[in-house]
């Protein structure tokens, strides 16, 4: 169904020049699977930061700077790196042979070049890439119908031929290499295969297989990019279900996928282009490349992860390949890429930090074991962060924020009364400071309002006696405005007694509706927390935080904060 606007609809505004843009035709796959199949194990990844990453910079990386993030590509686990386009840059020529000079390659890592359908550059290639123990050698050639015929102007079988001839002039070129002891892996892309009929892209792989004849284990890896993404996701899934389907000796090629992101949907393409057959991903990390980008792998790979498959990178230290990956590329990771942005497990609003908060006290209680955290899809310690940094306040923040910030770097646990009383003076304090309140200017804020209230009620001394049948006296000196009054009450335990004291002083009958007392800290750091509730003459309650390594003084004090609190109100 095809939906336009209509002439009445487009009277009264702006419109943009949509006419002319053609809509990418669909292809006619009738019995499509892929939508029903399931990704459950990770795709052969390469890594093309070294390349197709270091040609989108406006400053190319330097030596040092390949050197440093190749270093992190192995230490994250690809097994697979293009590592340059070496006829095409002496740096990238200069890097390959560092690599392999100075026996940089793992043994269980194959490196990749680049290279076009050209004799003297095929050459240079193989000189570039002698003495290596497994070389994947890229060969690529334009095959889309605009290419042919804007650029090339050069039919379907003057195409083929030309990818046939440089297939050979690659095989005579690495017969050397191979009888060296380095193992060749051919790789051929149809570039622009999105844009190619899709019959002519079989026809020319195909012809690129039966000239390189693989044979026994060794497969050819046909690499069918998305150049530039022209089409919705699902389009791409139909092209490569189509194209494998109609293979020739599919069980001698290795179908690899090379996303691009124009549209947005890079990472969404290459996952339903696995569930349509492909076996291996190339992209880059965080997305860098030409335009808008490649294929983001970590994305992709944490989106298996958080779907309980192995990635089989290892991405557990974000914050070190953040760090490279910038300062290599010179390009800042978005506060909210995903995985790895410095906000990405941040809420700020107020029903998604009380969810959180919850969740996690779901997921620390002992459940099955399964991370199940509102709002959170993986536990942000899998990736080097920390759960404390998943709920940051600011003026849009709730009671659940102010929680979580007081229970996860305080160890302080409020009745939710009192949270409710608190939240909106954290509130009001966000909004004239206009940003973000951090952790220690939310506790300094709690202790103002509820802990060292200003007001006339100060505690100076106080002394608890026992005086049998389970009953206790309390004399104490306390301060009222600028006068020193000394009281005295008995009661059940030293709570009661100094309520009944601070009753008897200032006419006016108190009781405690609500007490809590914990320890906030262990070991030689321990310090008690008292919160306490007084009901006033007219029923009115109020509540006050004591703080002591005394449990007597913390329940003192709180009793005289909930008097200010009281006085100030």
């Amino acid at each position: 169904m095809s939906i336009q606007p209509s002439d009445a609809e487009t009277a009264h505004r702006k419109v943009m020049p949509f006419q002319k843009y053609k809509p990418f035709p669909k292809i006619d796959l009738k019995d499509r699977t892929w939508p029903d199949q399931e990704i459950k194990t990770a795709p052969k990844w390469c890594s093309v930061d070294l390349r197709d990453g270091n040609q989108a910079l406006i400053e190319p990386m330097s030596p040092e700077e390949k050197q440093r993030l190749y270093d992190l590509l192995v230490d994250v686990g690809f097994k697979e790196i293009e590592v340059g386009f070496p006829a095409a840059s002496q740096t990238d020529f200069d890097f390959v042979r560092k690599i392999i000079d100075e026996d940089l390659i793992p043994s269980d890592v194959t490196i990749q070049v680049l290279c076009q359908a050209r004799e003297e550059l095929i050459k240079r290639t193989c000189e570039a890439v002698a003495g290596a123990p497994r070389v994947i050698f890229h060969l690529y050639n334009s095959t889309s119908t605009l290419q042919r015929r804007v650029v090339f102007g050069m039919s379907q079988e003057e195409i083929i031929k030309l990818a046939t001839d440089a297939t050979e002039i690659v095989k005579a070129n690495t017969r050397e290499l191979v009888a060296s002891g380095t193992e060749v892996v051919l790789e051929y892309s149809p570039e622009s295969f999105t844009a190619t009929e899709m019959d002519f892209a079989v026809d020319i792989c195909a012809a690129v297989m039966a000239v390189w004849a693989p044979t026994g284990d060794e497969k050819v890896i046909l690499n069918l990019p998305s150049t530039v993404e022209m089409a919705t996701p699902n389009i791409y899934a139909d092209q490569i279900e189509y194209f494998i389907k109609r293979l020739p000796n599919r069980d001698q090629a290795i179908i690899s996928l090379h996303t691009h992101n124009d549209r947005g949907t890079g990472v969404a393409a290459s996952e339903l282009g696995l569930m349509a057959g492909a076996e291996r991903i190339e992209g880059t990390l965080f997305g860098n490349g030409e335009r808008t980008g490649n294929c983001d792998v970590i994305t992709m790979a944490m989106n298996l992860f958080s779907q309980g498959v192995d990635p089989e990178l290892y991405l557990s230290d974000m914050p070190r390949i953040v760090e490279v990956s910038e300062s290599c590329t010179k390009i800042p990771i978005h506060v909210r890429q995903p995985y790895a942005g410095d906000l990405v497990f941040t809420a700020f609003s107020g029903s998604h930090q009380d969810a959180i908060r919850k969740g996690m006290a779901y997921v620390e209680s002992g459940s099955d074991g399964a991370w199940e955290v509102p709002y959170l899809p993986i536990d942000p310690a899998d990736v080097g962060g920390s759960y404390r940094e998943t709920v940051r306040v600011n003026s849009q923040s709730g009671k659940g924020g102010v929680a979580f910030i007081l229970e996860n770097y305080f160890g302080v646990h409020l009745p939710r009364e009192l949270l409710v009383e608190l939240s909106p003076i954290i509130q009001r304090v966000s909004e004239q400071d206009g940003g973000e309140l951090k952790a220690d200017m939310i506790w300094s804020t709690f202790v103002s309002e509820m802990v060292e209230v200003p007001g006339p009620y100060q505690l100076l001394s106080y002394e608890v006696k026992s005086t049998g049948a389970d009953r206790e006296t309390c004399q104490a000196v306390i301060k009222i405005s600028e006068s020193e009054m000394q009281i005295s009450g008995e009661g059940s335990g030293p709570i009661d007694a100094f309520v009944a004291a601070l009753s008897q002083s200032i006419n006016e009958a108190l009781n405690v509706v609500d007490y809590q007392e914990y320890a906030m800290n262990e070991g030689s750091n321990a310090k008690a927390i008292s919160i306490i509730a007084l009901s006033d003459g007219e029923g009115q309650k109020h509540f006050g935080v004591g703080i002591s390594a005394n449990t007597t003084t913390a329940s003192f004090n709180s009793i005289i904060a909930a008097l200010n609190r009281k006085w100030r109100q």
